[in-house]
Order: C-alpha cells, then sequence, then structure tokens
C-alpha cells in the first residue's frame, strides 16, 4: 500500500474517535494530524472537576513505509482497526513493545 493511502486510512480513524463527545463536557478532543512529517496523535485536554487533564490516547507516525503505533490508550486496538481496513501485519509496527519484544508479535519489527 502507498504511503499516501496510510495517512488517508490513520486520519479517518483518528478523525472518526476526535468527532465522538466526551461524557464531560470540560474535555476537549484533538486530532493532531501532521501530514508533513507523519505525525498523528489524539489528545484529550480540559477539566475533570478541579483536576487539569491532558494526555495523549493515540500517537501514529509513519517511518519508512510503515504504520509505527507509538502509543494505543483505546480501547478497541488500533492494530485490529488497521487491518480491518485493508494494511497488512508486515506495515505495522507496534513501537509500544521493545524492539526486542516486536520479535514474538505477529507485526513488523522496524
Amino acid at each position: 500500500m502507498a504511503v499516501e493511502r496510510y495517512r488517508q486510512i490513520i486520519q479517518q480513524l483518528i478523525l472518526e474517535r476526535a468527532q465522538r463527545r466526551s461524557p464531560l463536557e470540560e474535555i476537549e478532543i484533538q486530532a493532531i494530524l501532521d501530514t508533513e512529517r507523519d505525525h498523528y496523535l489524539l489528545l484529550h485536554t480540559g477539566w475533570r472537576g478541579n483536576r487539569r487533564t491532558h494526555g495523549c490516547s493515540l500517537h501514529l507516525d509513519i517511518k519508512d513505509g510503515k504504520i509505527w503505533i507509538q502509543h494505543d490508550g483505546t480501547e478497541v486496538g488500533i492494530a485490529t482497526q488497521l487491518l480491518e481496513l485493508g494494511v497488512p501485519k508486515e506495515d505495522i509496527v507496534l513501537a509500544f513493545h521493545s524492539p526486542y519484544m516486536r520479535q514474538f508479535t505477529e507485526f513488523a519489527t522496524s
């Protein structure tokens, strides 16, 4: 698959998630789509009562023609969704696993 297709798939998945409303009105969901450098994030920011919350629930990069899942804090695994959309396992790197541990997954090691 071409890198451009991977960009489209990632953007689609992140934008779908960003459109979902947080059950807490004070929490804003932000899609960060850097298509020039191929960095894609889903952020949550705002307030829960009097406590500040800010964090990344999803972080994907495209490197050397592969999708690198840097962080996946979602309930439905993003790797599963990528597979369902036609991305082959050999083009998905579970970067949240150490390089040593990646060899034991069904996905690309780098």
